[in-house]
């Protein structure tokens, strides 16, 4: 039997209030006996969800509720207050935290025990102990700043909803962020939609030195200008007249190059680097990291931050933490390798600087010193932001760049080859990604970043000196249109226009991907018909609401309420009354491109055939319906199953296909209805383990005298209804008597060795990661070769008939 765990009590001591439960087991540790640490989990109140929740006759004035669910909550937080001699609320260092805190205070305000507010960008002792002693009020100005922003998005998604629903169809919802970065993602694909693919070809030659070592270089001109290759044949002429001539080595120009190292990382930095180099979606970065800052249990060492908070658009680096790396490099590496920590380098021009970069909470916890105790995502998380913080803090550096001129004697024909060399590495030593250092460098995501060629030179080079001419390589290529987003590309360029905060990032892709506007297809982000026509309509409705500029300047705006220079209801006056204004004439007359060029429906002569929509997809239907029923089917909204190279584990035959229903994404077998495996994915898009069948007993429903059936649960065994979800009768284990419990126990350890847990492979026989996203399955399986297009389209007409 379970030991029941003693109730918290915060009697005659201070009461820390925090939001989750781990956090609150990492701070316990640190503090003696005169404090008590109490999680509200997150938010305890917000706004009504069915309703826009502003009174906009009294200044827009929030109306807030209790979440449901968080009653207990409630009542715990006003009991702990009253036995405690103070309160302290330590709710996370931003403008959601603060709102946090304003609610809880309000909760507990009629204690009349000093209610104060504490601050700590890291969760250890040292960083919790400072605050302690250093308590302030809580700071209502950022509780306006984050109720503003609420009030924007919520008038957003109240106001501009229902203009959705009756232009396009019920269901659909509008964003005041997402939105824009629909607008952004959707442009992006008429760019694609748009360009002109041209071949090009380019020449290349093998030179061979006097000492037999050879090098390759491009070439540079033909009579002076660059060469206009454009397709095989003037290649080839090309190729013919390089072939003829004698060269010489012309020039040789080093020059010696810095690199500065790269800078800490910000919320923004972190999510595409996490992108980038791991694999990452934002969501899974953002979740490992909240996991890293809340605290890790190190064995004798107990529950420990290891990174600082991970929500952040700062680059600065603490004192303290600098003295720290500095001391960590010279002992490493050498006093040589101690840099300036990224002091040249500047803020995104939104950056708040409440807090420092993030960084480990201590330098001295090495990577790989830590792995027993992460997880496989943990560690690879903290490797890439420790190494991140610690080149950071080294010196620059030092490469030689060699650039060799190669040509004929009458400087008919030009040749060039670039080549390297690292003088001193620097922060090199540590971070070498230089796709990830050259990917940061640009300002533009519309490339893949094709960089330049460098070629291992010989180690004896001298001007003048004759080379000979070696194979000659002629290569066809094609100009490329811009590049889709990736996560980690859309959140660059988002944080480049500052449009939207670090805390929002996350959301942002996640609610485009569920509200079925967007779909991630290896690694890229393709806006589906129904978002490309949301977008365009949305634009052409509303163009001052929905574009980039409007978008950041809002931040702007957000930025001064938190400081005192503006106040909620002007900022939100500002953006209402003309949104309404907009609101009104749109309404009588929406702006539908679609329908702008309508045909005569071919049927009645009298109508215009104008597209319409429903959830399964769009079509062409007469103006005069229900008179006249003409349609025409365009596109559908029904996304083909796609193989995951999973095999089933029913029928050890077919693969399971993901597909998605009325609850959501789900994986079926291919062999249905022949077999009719089934595999639930969780919140994260995770396969969840098969359900253990119940045990069916002669024990009867108190409700309908069904049997009842028997089941495991988190808390152990529990019995309801067979008739569920007809009959929703329960029966309290407990209340069995002792012989009946210890009967069906022996029954239930027998059929759960009859059913043993079943291991998910892949066709291959490889083990099917259960905590990996099944898109990062999907775009393994295909990297792999495993997947089968073939098994889709076949699969495709077959519809399971449940989920």
């Amino acid at each position: 039997m379970a030991v029941k765990t003693p109730s918290l009590s915060a009697k005659n001591r201070t009461l820390i209030v925090v939001e989750s439960p781990s956090k609150a087991k990492t701070i316990n540790k640190y503090l003696g006996d005169g404090y008590a640490v109490f999680a509200s989990v997150g938010h305890i109140k917000d706004l009504p969800k069915k309703e826009i929740g502003l009174d906009f006759d009294n200044h827009y004035e929030p109306s807030y509720e209790v979440i449901a669910g968080k009653d207990k909550v409630v009542r715990q937080l006003k009991k702990l207050s009253a036995e405690a001699s103070a309160v302290m609320i330590a709710t996370d260092p931003d403008r959601e935290g603060e709102a946090i805190a304003w609610h809880i205070a309000n909760e507990i305000g009629k204690t009349s025990k000093p209610v104060t507010r504490v601050m700590f960008n890291e969760i250890t002792k040292s960083a919790i102990l400072e605050a302690i002693e250093d308590p302030r009020q809580i700071d209502y100005k950022l509780v306006r700043s984050q109720q503003t922003r609420q009030g924007l998005d919520k008038i957003v998604g109240y106001r501009i909803s229902p203009f959705l629903w009756n232009v396009v169809m019920r269901g659909l919802s509008a964003g005041r962020v997402q939105s824009v970065a629909l607008r952004l993602i959707c442009e992006r694909e008429m760019e694609i939609n748009r360009f002109e693919i041209q071949e090009y070809w380019t020449i290349a030659a093998d030179f061979i030195t006097s000492e037999k070592e050879s090098f390759k270089a491009r070439l540079m001109s033909i009579n002076g200008e660059k060469p206009d290759l454009k397709n095989q044949a003037s290649a080839e002429a090309a190729a013919a007249l390089v072939s003829k001539g004698n060269y010489r080595l012309k020039a040789i120009a080093p020059r010696t190059q810095q690199r500065r190292a790269p800078l800490p990382f910000t919320t923004s930095l972190l999510q595409q680097a996490a992108s980038n180099q791991l694999g990452f979606g934002s969501k899974k970065t953002m979740r490992a990291a909240q996991q890293l800052y809340e605290g890790i249990d190190l064995g004798s060492e107990g529950a420990t931050g290891l990174i600082t908070y991970m929500r952040t658009d700062s680059i600065r680096i603490g004192d303290e933490a600098k003295g720290q790396a500095r001391h960590f490099i010279e002992n490493a590496f050498g006093k040589e390798y101690i840099g300036f920590g990224g002091a040249a380098a500047k803020s995104s021009k939104n950056a708040q600087d409440a807090h420092e970069a993030i960084r480990p909470t201590s330098v001295n916890r090495r990577p790989e010193d830590l792995k027993p105790y992460l997880s496989t995502d943990q560690y690879r998380l903290y490797d890439l932001i420790w190494k991140r913080f610690v080149a950071a803090m080294m010196a620059p550096a030092k490469i030689e760049q060699t650039r060799v001129d190669i040509a004929d004697p009458e400087a008919r024909i030009s040749f060039r080859a670039n080549g390297s060399r690292v003088l001193f590495p620097g922060f090199m030593k540590v971070f070498n990604d230089q796709e990830e250092l050259a990917y940061e460098e640009r300002k533009s995501t519309k490339d893949e970043g094709e960089k330049e060629q460098t070629v291992r030179l010989p180690k004896v080079l001298r001007e003048n000196d004759p080379l000979n001419l070696g194979p000659i390589d002629s290569r066809q290529s094609f100009t490329r249109p811009p590049a889709r987003f990736s996560e980690a590309t859309l959140v660059k360029d988002l944080d480049n226009y500052g449009i939207g905060r670090p805390s929002t990032y996350a959301s942002i892709f996640s609610t485009l991907q569920d509200r079925r506007y967007v779909e991630l297809q290896k690694k890229k982000i393709i806006p589906t018909v129904l978002g490309m026509d949301v977008s365009e309509i949305l634009v052409s409705n509303f163009p001052e609401l929905f574009n980039v500029d409007f978008t950041a300047g809002m931040e702007n705006e957000l930025d001064k309420v938190a400081v005192g220079e503006d106040d909620y209801e002007s900022v939100l006056d500002r953006f209402y009354k003309p949104l309404e204004a907009t609101l009104s004439a749109r309404k009588e007359d929406p702006v539908i491109p679609q329908n702008r060029d309508a045909a005569p429906c071919e049927k009645c002569g009298e109508g215009r055939m104008i597209v319409k929509w429903t959830q399964s997809g769009k079509f062409l239907g007469c103006s005069r319906y229900p008179k006249c029923r003409n349609n025409i089917p365009i596109a559908t909204n029904k996304e083909k199953p796609k193989d995951t190279g999973i095999l089933c584990p029913s029928c050890n035959e077919g693969h399971m296909l993901l597909r998605n229903g009325r609850h959501g994404a789900f994986l079926a077998c291919s062999s249905y209805p022949k077999c009719k495996g089934l595999l639930n994915l969780g919140k994260q898009r995770q396969i969840e383990p098969m359900k253990l069948p119940p045990v069916l007993t002669d024990l009867t429903c108190p409700k309908c005298g069904a049997p009842m059936n028997l089941r495991i649960g988190k808390r152990g065994p529990w019995l309801g209804c067979s008739k569920f979800p007809k009959c929703r009768g329960r029966m309290a284990w407990n209340s069995l008597e002792e012989p009946v419990r210890l009967h069906w126990e022996e029954v239930m350890a027998e059929h759960i060795k009859a059913n043993p847990a079943i291991t998910i492979t892949m066709i291959d026989g490889s083990p099917a990661s259960m905590t990996m996203p099944i898109d990062d399955i999907i775009t393994s399986a295909e990297e792999r070769g495993l997947v089968r297009v073939e098994a889709e389209e076949q699969a495709a007409e077959k519809t399971p008939a449940t989920e």
